[in-house]
Formats: structure tokens, C-alpha cells, sequence
């Protein structure tokens, strides 16, 4: 009977969850903490990101070179990390580029 009731908690803690979501523009609910997680985490984790995507294209290119998809692999292995993490205003998560395209677009 407790796992029943245990079940049923998680159930609806689960259920309640999207009540409590922040808003779409902001990640931590504040646009100045925003600009500092961005600063201090995930910018170096996009230049980790690139970095580990850069060897894993190397060792890939014996396999992309005869399917042609060589470029395709260094966009998105590449190109889509470096560009999150260089080509996007600090603090703003979703829009890249000086158009505001969609990041990874």
C-alpha cells in the first residue's frame, strides 16, 4: 500500500510540474543570471562541445569521406557548437546569428 501511495505522490508531483515552468524568455528567471550561467557554464561547455566534436569528426572521416556526407558531419559535429557558442548574444539561449535565426538552424 505505501508504493501505491508513493506512486500516486510522484504522479502528481509529475502533473503539477508544467504549472510551475518558467517563461520561454528567460532560463533562470532572470535575465542578469541568465548572462552569468551563460558566461561561466555553458560557453565553456559549447567550447568542450566543439572541441570533442572536432575528434570525433576526425575519427568519422574514414566512414564520411566515401558516403560524401563530410560536410554535413562538420556542420553538425562543428559548425552547430561553435556557433552556440560564439555566434549567439550572451543570455539568449535560443536565437543565434545576427538574423536571430534559431540556434542549430
Amino acid at each position: 500500500m505505501k508504493s501505491y501511495g508513493r506512486m500516486l505522490l510522484l504522479a502528481v508531483a509529475l502533473a503539477v510540474g508544467p504549472a510551475h515552468a518558467q517563461e520561454a524568455g528567460s532560463v533562470t528567471g532572470d535575465k542578469a543570471t541568465d548572462m552569468a550561467v551563460d558566461l561561466v557554464v555553458v560557453r565553456p561547455l559549447g567550447l568542450v562541445g566543439a572541441v570533442v566534436g572536432t575528434v570525433g569528426f576526425v575519427l568519422a572521416l574514414p566512414f564520411t569521406v566515401p558516403s560524401g556526407s563530410v560536410g554535413e558531419t562538420a556542420e553538425a559535429w562543428i559548425g552547430e557548437p561553435l556557433e552556440y557558442t560564439f555566434n549567439r548574444p550572451l543570455g539568449n539561449f535560443d536565437q543565434c546569428g545576427a538574423d536571430r535565426h534559431p540556434c542549430g538552424n
